[in-house]
């Protein structure tokens, strides 16, 4: 029981490492559009996504309940086990963000970690929801973008016509104040979304040590620490992912970054209340961007920094889950 607990400890500790690298390698998803327009200074932008991160985790459980979904029924109970899935899924996760971070390309933390948790389920012979994988996790994965693509330039398109006979200067400064407005809610989004799955990996942990049931709600202390977490994460800040977003696709101006981000933070809304599924923000406010960047012209975009990414976005899940394998492989042999 003495080394379970110990486990536990450990293993809810590396999900609040992860939960910080989270907020650092995902911090640009909130602020990089209204830093880049100069909405906002890059450090009150930090500070606002933050706070807002903060409250965001508070919103509701459902994709907490999604992700521990996943592999529940392969740890709960399993003890030094089920906690060794666990460990091994948050390690392929946390890797993975390093390396993406170093290389400052947005990958996504979300899908890093869910390959983490499939990649560690499968080495282990554990029982892996494939319906909740394909449904709340494939299919998203791919609508969101697609969405947060068309929206955003459905949206600028209709703010250009709106605002066709207005000032460019006055019309440009009015939506780098509304741009306040929708920096803050793309971060309450990303609170939403984000935090919501170190939670949903945490209560894993819990669940194999025995501390709680499958039935449980998530004890709030795992809330308050999972979203101080990834504020703390947010506040320190991700700047080479943050030149990627705001420089490197497009140069964005405020209106357009307002359009992206304020069609990115509905599609995490929509996605977390209404299906409880854990899209990626990084995709969703990265094919927002592009968007709106393309009511200028489509060869305004810097397609190849995009497929960049979206090569990036492809290898995650199978990158993270291999290291999440290997890590429980080793971890297993050094085990009792």
């Amino acid at each position: 029981m003495e080394l379970t607990l110990l486990m536990v400890i450990l293993v809810v500790s590396v999900a609040l490492i992860f939960d910080y690298t989270n907020g650092f390698h995902d911090a640009a998803n909130a602020i990089a559009t209204s830093v880049s327009t100069r909405a906002l200074t890059p450090r009150i932008a930090l500070l606002m996504a933050a706070i807002m991160n903060f409250i965001g985790a508070f919103l509701g459980t459902e994709v907490a309940d999604t992700v521990g979904s996943i592999i529940a029924e392969g740890v709960e109970g399993e003890g030094n086990h089920g906690l060794t899935v666990v460990f091994a899924a948050l390690v392929g996760a946390i890797v993975w963000n390093l390396i993406t971070w170093y290389f400052g390309l947005p990958s996504s933390s979300s899908h890093a970690l869910i390959g983490g948790l499939v990649g560690a389920g499968v080495a282990s012979a554990s029982t892996v929801a494939w319906a909740t994988v394909v449904d709340k996790v494939a299919i998203p994965m791919v609508v969101s973008p697609v969405v947060g693509f068309t929206g955003a330039f459905l949206l600028m398109t209709g703010i250009l016509w709106a605002f066709r006979r207005s000032n460019p200067h006055k019309t440009s400064r009015h939506f780098r104040l509304a741009q306040t407005v929708s920096a803050a809610a793309m971060a309450l989004g990303h609170g939403l979304q984000d935090a919501q799955k170190t939670m949903g990996v945490m209560f894993l942990a819990l669940l194999a040590g025995g501390y709680v049931a499958a039935d449980d709600g998530i004890p709030f202390w795992v809330k308050v620490s999972a979203a101080a977490a990834i504020s703390l994460g947010t506040y320190s800040g991700g700047w080479r992912i943050m030149r990627t977003l705001g420089r490197r696709i497009i140069h964005l101006d405020p209106p357009r970054g307002f359009a992206a981000e304020t069609t990115a933070a509905s599609v995490l809304y929509v996605m977390a209340m209404g299906f409880g599924a854990p899209v990626s923000t990084t995709h969703t406010i990265t094919s927002s961007i592009m968007g709106a960047g393309a009511t200028k012209r489509f060869s305004a975009v810097r397609w190849g920094v995009a497929r960049g990414i979206v090569t990036a976005w492809i290898v995650t899940i199978p990158a993270a889950a291999l290291v999440a394998a290997l890590t429980y492989y080793l971890v297993a042999w050094f085990l009792p």
